[in-house]
């Protein structure tokens, strides 16, 4: 037991002690009175709308956000105790039971949307189908309104002890991200809760069972027992190991040795696996409409809790409404049995498997909220990979009996709302016991009772925010992940920063000497393993990419009071492991007192203008100086002082210099030669040729404009050096500033993309109107310009869908007209790229909808004549993503399959509209717009 008050304490203490558990399906709310003696974990009774104008206490807060078409709900219907003005959108019971039947106005799994890497999770991205007249939220928005509905309903019972001023401990999955964590705060504090600690949830269930055995806990455990926390909740499976161990005085004392990695696994997929069984028996094979799927939904969630509970039916009967369509066929209804549920949820999920089993590495077919849920859906499988990944965790003090496997759980304790069902239990312990049970050596684990699951993390979180007050069983926390520092070797190398036994607030100094430069854009390789936990810090490792998940790394640029300064400082490293589970980094100089902090670069992750650096770039190598050297002349050559050699002599040189085509030039070279070029920008005014040829090398060295150290603070620096800035007036150097900008579209940020589009949208609505009126076409642009401002655009990804539907919009008007075929290509390549069903490196939220992308098709069908380009927009607008609001409906997709065929299109052309996958190399080029750099590929292709 550990009764030491946790170091971060200074202030008085509140009289209250909160524990809130944010949860994917249901929230809750537990407190302590620390005025009462002994006082016992209340549950917050949080009034809420059950219907309008119908408000009553529940014990648990669904985690569901609805807004009502206009005229639904009568005056003050979602009017709560505590509003003063009339709302427009409710949470909670209401929003769950109401929302389920009017689709695209709800707000689901908020949770599972904030450690959704492929969106920007502050961005106003839900209901991820939305209706137009709908209020978009972010993941983060919507998660702090469930807090701001438990806050306010926490003040009104209580009104002269706020919740803001209460001690208050939030949990969150084990296995969440850092950025992920750091936005679950940023959603309490826009809840109007500053201050809060946070919990992971399986530690908190185990509080809650400590909690509840208080009398006799270190009667129920032995030291030496590994215990296995299993939280399969809505959204999430967590897997927790915690040691028992014996600690001073003899007493019993629990640390958490080991977490599993992070999995969009749980409740929601129950219920999308039971609905699309539901669905192939309606439609027979097909697919339902939006409006009736989102109905099945909700019936299946229903029926699942149904089924899965015991004593259960034997059958039930499931309706969907008609809707005119023959896609249901003749029946509106079917009859479903029990044993047919429990085969797909119980055998589907949890499936007999052996421990030396992996889970499977294709993609989910669970791609109907846009999630990126785990590719596996068998929770059983993940546990068999997870145990036998940390066989060897924190054995340094135990003495295992002769041939047991130390991969053995020897206590199992349950928690989240998938496990309310006593059959999945069972199954997951009938799972466990057949990996190390023999029948001469029967065992099976012993399995720890904790009650009111829905409830127990909230209570464990309670629990513990008493514990850091001294009073209760601390349960000791390691990291339970090792953290490393990449650097300049060959191979790469990294160095082990924190150990996985580390512990909150634990600082570790590096020995290691290491040599930094100062003043200069620099990238630190991040690394994680959730295996290697018996790493010392200091110890230098080859990256192991099996065992080893590169993080978003730390990008800066370490500055000091003399700007001249350049150079390498002698520096040491200081890391330090946050009571939230973050990661603080120091550079201290070693003969000086200059000290650098480095932050977790989660810029990448949290918003669309930064992109993770992810790629093989830097793998190609690098060339030699004396080959360098030969390229820096000839770029002297042309652009230095006095130089003599004309422009079109620049690529014949350097191809000659690097004896090497240019398709070939390493990405680390082609960056190398953007500094070379920036540093001679002034020989770019020469002439309106030099300056030509410099912005189209400038844009050729720097493309795609990402996805090498830094590139973002390089396509910043080109920004100021070249944005409304041209030497001269002639139209090469326009066009090629338009080529430069496509070419870098996927460094900007969106500021800086509608910066770049506005001017040019009203070029294309001139020539729209001009053209749609029978005028003569405008002569401010020539075709080849024309061309270039078609692309540019498409290329703009990050641009709101209000410009992206416009542009859309005016282009098929545009393209059957005759006078303009000479732009048609760009036309077409262009819509190709605005109504592409996966960007090739924008977030999902920037895709337009899919009736829009249906719409564009329409039109790119009826050209008479099609081209190679005509049939790679078609691929782009139809191209199978698995996601039901980003596909096109089945019965286009078979009308465009049928006229790719009649095209003679290619298989792999084919097999991307049929069932999805990755674009090849050439035609990542062609989406693109041209070649990419070696070692590049786009995040979308």
């Amino acid at each position: 037991m550990d009764a030491t008050p946790a170091p971060f304490e200074t202030e008085l203490p509140s009289r209250y002690v909160v524990g809130i558990d944010l949860g994917t399906t249901n929230s809750a709310l537990c407190y302590v009175d620390t005025q009462e003696k002994n006082g016992p974990i209340r549950v917050l009774q949080v009034p809420q709308l059950v219907a309008p104008s119908q408000i009553e206490p529940r014990e648990t807060l669904p985690s569901f956000h609805y807004q009502p078409p206009a005229g639904e709900i009568p005056a003050g219907g979602l009017k709560l105790p505590w509003d003063t003005a009339e709302p427009a959108s409710c949470v909670g019971v209401m929003a769950r039971d109401w929302g389920a039947q009017v689709s695209g106005r709800t707000i689901s799994s908020a949770k599972s949307w904030l450690c959704h890497t492929g969106i920007d999770r502050t961005a106003d991205v839900l209901p991820w189908h939305a209706a137009e007249d709908v209020e978009k939220l972010s993941p983060v928005a919507a998660s702090s309104r469930y807090l701001a509905h438990l806050r306010a309903a926490w003040n009104a019972r209580f009104k002269t002890e706020p919740l803001e001023q209460q001690d208050v401990v939030l949990t969150l999955p084990a296995s969440f991200d850092e950025v992920a964590r750091e936005l679950t705060v940023q959603a309490a504090a826009r809840a109007g809760l500053p201050r809060v600690v946070l919990i992971e949830e399986p530690q908190a269930a185990f509080y809650a069972w400590i909690n509840k055995h208080a009398a006799n806990w270190e009667e129920r455990v032995t030291p030496g027992q590994k215990i296995l926390v299993c939280d399969v909740g809505g959204g999430t499976t967590d897997f927790t190991l915690i040691r028992v161990r014996r600690g001073e005085g003899d007493r019993v004392q629990f640390h958490r040795v080991a977490v599993g990695d992070h999995l969009i696994l749980g409740g929601d997929n129950f219920d999308l696996a039971l609905a699309q069984h539901l669905e192939a028996r309606f439609t027979k094979g097909g697919k339902l409409q939006p409006r009736q799927w989102d109905i099945l939904l909700r019936l299946a969630r229903q029926l699942k809790e149904e089924m899965l509970a015991d004593p259960a039916p034997e059958q039930r009967s499931v309706s969907l409404p008609t809707t005119g369509s023959k896609l249901i066929g003749s029946s509106s209804s079917l009859t479903v049995t029990r044993d047919e549920v429990r085969q797909v949820l119980v055998e589907g999920f949890c499936p007999h498997v052996s421990l030396n089993d992996k889970p499977s590495a294709r993609r989910s077919g669970f791609q109907e909220f846009g999630l990126p849920y785990a590719n596996d859906a068998a929770i059983t499988r993940y546990l068999a990979a997870f145990l036998t990944a940390h066989r060897n965790v924190a054995l340094d003090d135990v003495n295992l009996p002769a041939g047991q496997d130390p991969a053995r759980p020897d206590v199992l304790l349950f928690n989240g709302g998938a496990f309310l069902s006593k059959l999945l239990q069972q199954r997951v312990v009938d799972v466990v016991t057949s990996w190390f049970s023999t029948p001469e050596k029967p065992w099976q684990p012993t399995v720890l009772e904790n009650d009111r699951l829905e409830l127990a993390v909230a209570r464990g979180a309670a629990y513990y925010g008493m514990v850091r007050r001294g009073q209760g069983v601390r349960i000791a926390a390691s990291l339970a992940r090792t953290y490393y520092i990449g650097f300049e070797s060959e191979p790469p190398s990294a160095i082990c920063l924190l150990p996985g036994n580390a512990e909150p607030g634990q600082e570790v100094v590096l020995d290691r000497p290491l040599e930094l430069l100062v003043s200069e854009p620099v990238e630190f390789p991040l690394y994680v393993s959730s295996t290697r936990l018996a790493d010392r810090p200091g110890e230098v490792f080859s990256v192991d990419r099996e065992q080893m998940t590169p993080l978003p790394p730390i990008r800066t640029a370490l500055k000091t009071r003399r700007r001249s300064e350049r150079g390498m400082v002698s520096v040491k490293l200081h890391a330090m492991l946050t009571e939230i589970g973050t990661l603080e980094l120091w550079c201290a100089e070693q003969r000086g007192e200059r000290s650098w902090k480095l932050q977790f670069d989660v810029r990448s992750t949290t918003q669309t203008d930064l992109t993770a650096h992810q790629s093989a770039a830097e793998e190609e190598g690098f060339v030699d100086e004396q080959t360098w050297a030969a390229c820096q002349q000839v770029l002297e050559n042309v652009f230095g002082p006095g130089s003599t050699e004309k422009p079109d002599s620049l690529m014949k040189g350097l191809t000659t210099a690097l004896e090497m085509d240019r398709a070939d030039w390493p990405t680390s070279l082609l960056r190398r030669l953007w500094e070379a070029l920036l540093a001679l920008e002034a020989g770019r005014k020469k002439s309106a040729v030099h300056e030509a040829r410099w912005l189209n090398l400038l844009g050729y060295a720097l493309r795609p404009g990402y996805g090498l150290a830094v590139d973002d603070w390089r396509v910043a620096e080109t920004w100021k050096t070249v944005q409304g800035k041209l030497a001269h007036a002639a139209a090469s150097s326009r066009t090629e500033s338009l080529i430069l900008w496509r070419r870098i579209a996927g460094g900007f940020s969106a500021g800086q993309q509608r910066a770049i589009a506005e001017p040019l949208l009203a070029l294309v609505r001139q020539l729209h109107k001009q053209s749609t009126a029978g005028g003569k076409q405008a002569a401010a642009f020539s075709v080849q310009d024309s061309i270039e401002v078609l692309r540019l655009l498409g290329s703009l990804e990050l641009l709101p869908g209000t410009i992206k539907l416009e542009l859309g919009t005016l282009l098929v008007d545009l393209l059957p007209k005759k006078k303009l075929e000479g732009i048609r290509p760009a036309m077409q390549w262009t819509l190709g790229r605005l109504g592409a069903r996966q960007p090739m490196y924008g977030p999902l939220n920037t895709v337009v909808a899919a009736d829009v992308a249906a719409t564009w098709l329409h039109a790119l069908l009826q050209i008479e004549t099609p081209d190679a380009q005509t049939v790679f927009a078609v691929v782009q607008l139809a191209r199978k993503t698995g996601d039901r609001y980003r596909d096109i409906p089945e019965l286009i997709r078979d009308r465009v399959l049928a006229w790719l065929e009649q095209q003679n299109a290619a298989a792999h052309i084919l097999e991307l509209v049929r069932a999805g996958g990755q674009l090849d190399v050439e035609e990542q080029s062609r989406a693109f717009g041209e070649s990419l750099p070696k070692g590049l590929r786009l995040g979308g292709a």
